[in-house]
């Protein structure tokens, strides 16, 4: 049974649970081994599904083009999941790492560059995420709704930067991160530029 005949008995719904189980064997983890730094592992772990997630729903139509597998119907469901991720690390950042203090919140959101772009991200992804429904394609029109959700390899490069610029210093797992984004977006682009060229 090929690829996309086993895609099509599975219902899209299924993608969130799928992608729930990492996050949620994170938090038991957590529990279970809370470690030296429990917070800042939960908060991190969340931030890294949620690059991972993204990466995900970017592969989508590289694999459709290249190899043939037709996972169209689970972007939706892909596109939220990282979205959801992002919010539990932002979240995470509010409730358990600054405990709601906002001196210090506003103190990183207006000083701390890594923090600014990560909110930039998150503020990018916000309205993607409330439109991801057949109502806002309705009310927003088909061309306008996909021009809105262009948006999102913005906010996923951010996101990688957000990465890069925590860890203070040029490491291999941020940078992979952002090559892998700028891969897939490159690719986009150069797709998008051959079509051009052809009419």
């Amino acid at each position: 049974m090929s690829v996309n005949n086993v895609v099509r008995v599975i219902p899209a719904w299924v993608m969130y649970f799928i992608l729930l189980i990492p996050g949620a064997v994170l938090f038991w983890g957590v529990v279970q081994t809370p470690g030296p730094n429990p917070v800042e592992t939960l908060e991190h772990g969340l931030g890294e599904y949620a690059l991972k997630v993204l990466i995900l729903g970017l592969l989508i139509t590289p694999l459709r083009d290249l190899v043939g597998w037709n996972l169209i119907k689970f972007r939706r469901s892909i596109g939220l999941m990282a979205f959801f991720y992002v919010l539990a690390h932002l979240v995470v950042y509010l409730l358990l790492d600054k405990q709601l203090e906002w001196e210090p919140i506003i103190k990183d959101i207006t000083k701390r560059p890594y923090i600014i772009v990560g909110v930039v991200s998150f503020l990018i992804l916000l309205p993607l995420a409330i439109t991801s429904n057949n109502l806002s394609i309705r009310k927003l029109g088909p061309i306008v709704w996909r021009k809105l959700h262009v948006w999102v390899y913005l906010a996923a490069i951010l996101g990688a930067l957000h990465f890069v610029l925590l860890k203070k210093t040029w490491q291999f797992e941020p940078l992979m991160y952002l090559a892998i984004f700028v891969l897939l977006i490159g690719y986009r682009w150069v797709k998008r530029m051959g079509r051009t060229a052809a009419r």
